[in-house]
């Protein structure tokens, strides 16, 4: 049995239910968004944010239909983002798929995304989920702040660890904080421990992004070699933010003239990998990484000692093991 298949066993049933009824939830007469929507739900990922609220959920009391409404509308508010990201990003790739821009043009794309966020609005209206409305739409404004901050950040290379942090709560953490919170409320449960479950959900989605940092130095297991990726896209990411303000300034300022530039070769950024790793970047970020997911398994072990919990434990620890 894969990892996550046995953490998913609680909540197995559940599920399937949810992967028929998010499906049903796209339905539209429109022929053409029919087989865009289709295409979305065929390359579907490991669905890591609906396990995060359906575990929530039957650790706090009980999975109900308000859970699957909960986890429907952070599934097609997350897609409707993802499918904007990639025209934002001029992105043609999408978890080794064609994004729907590459496939369909941008203007498509922007609509497809538009209907996919009012389905979600619409659901939870209909339903009468005031509060996981409350909750999902307010990870949608603190995302697309994020994204903001991080363009406006990116103008230069930030050094500075709390507005990397900043951003990668709002862009990140947020989500899968808003999933925590919204099987919290489908549960019952009340103001206290939907805040509680909002802020675990915050430190995993945190330690979840770290982690896909580190991945672009190779440290993925059995992913293989390094990407570069985000050098090449002149982001900070912790490992090299830490590199940088550990070395002196005239190793500082020969690495930020290779990231800074709009080409480099492979050697250069081989020079910047070979320089994080080098600097302690790595071991740095991977401490944190597992620090933060730590606390949030800390406060999850405050909970009713249930299979739920055990799994919600163990699938903090898959976002951080994983090896892509």
């Amino acid at each position: 049995m894969k990892p996550i298949d046995k953490i998913k066993a609680p909540i197995a049933s559940e599920m399937e239910r949810f992967e028929e009824k998010f499906r049903l939830s796209m339905k539209s007469n429109v022929a053409l968004l029919d087989k865009i929507t289709h295409y979305i739900v065929k390359r579907k990922g490991k669905q890591i944010r609906p396990m995060f609220v359906f575990l929530s959920s039957q650790a706090l009391g009980g999975i109900n239909e308000s859970t699957h409404r909960g986890a429907a509308l952070i599934e097609l508010l997350h897609t409707a983002t993802l499918v904007h990201d990639d025209v934002v990003d001029d992105s043609f790739e999408r978890r080794g798929f064609f994004s729907i821009n590459a496939l369909w043009k941008n203007k498509i794309a922007v609509l497809v995304g538009d209907f996919l966020l009012s389905r979600g609005l619409l659901l939870a209206i209909k339903n009468k989920e005031f509060k996981q409305l409350e909750i999902v739409s307010r990870a949608v404004e603190e995302i697309s702040e994020g994204e903001l901050l991080q363009i406006e950040k990116s103008r230069g290379v930030n050094l500075n660890e709390d507005i990397y942090f900043d951003i990668i709560r709002q862009k990140t953490a947020t989500l899968i904080a808003a999933c925590c919170a919204c099987g919290a409320a489908s549960a019952g449960a009340d103001e206290e421990t939907i805040e509680k479950m909002r802020l675990v959900g915050e430190k995993i989605g945190i330690a979840f992004q770290i982690k896909d940092d580190l991945f672009d130095y190779g440290l993925g297991g059995k992913i293989g070699k390094p990407t570069g990726n985000d050098i090449k896209e002149k982001k900070s990411t912790l490992p090299l933010i830490h590199a940088l303000n550990a070395v002196d300034s005239g190793k500082r300022k020969e690495i930020m003239r290779i990231i800074k530039r709009d080409y480099k070769s492979k050697q250069e950024i081989d020079t910047v990998i070979n320089f994080v790793l080098n600097s302690n970047g790595i071991k740095y970020a991977d401490d944190k990484m597992r620090s933060i997911a730590n606390e949030a398994i800390t406060e999850l072990n405050s909970l009713p000692d249930t299979d739920a919990r055990a799994s919600l434990i163990e699938l903090v620890q898959f976002t951080i093991d994983r090896e892509k």
